[in-house]
């Protein structure tokens, strides 16, 4: 099933493609760090994220 969540640093909205992997609204890929946090594998820069919850945690 695929998550959405925000990205708070440029307001896109993000869509998970993997347990670890997203795409926001630009078609950058981001990596899941935390909970709360990503990395834009285009430029490298860390993101705050609404909230990208582990499936581990539920």
């Amino acid at each position: 099933m695929c998550k959405s969540f925000m990205d708070m640093e440029d307001g896109d909205f993000c869509f998970t493609t993997s347990d670890n992997m997203a795409m926001d609204s630009e078609g950058h890929m981001m990596m899941r760090m935390g909970d709360n946090m990503a990395m834009d594998m285009d430029s490298g820069e860390l993101h705050m994220v609404s909230s990208w919850d582990d499936d581990d945690d539920e």
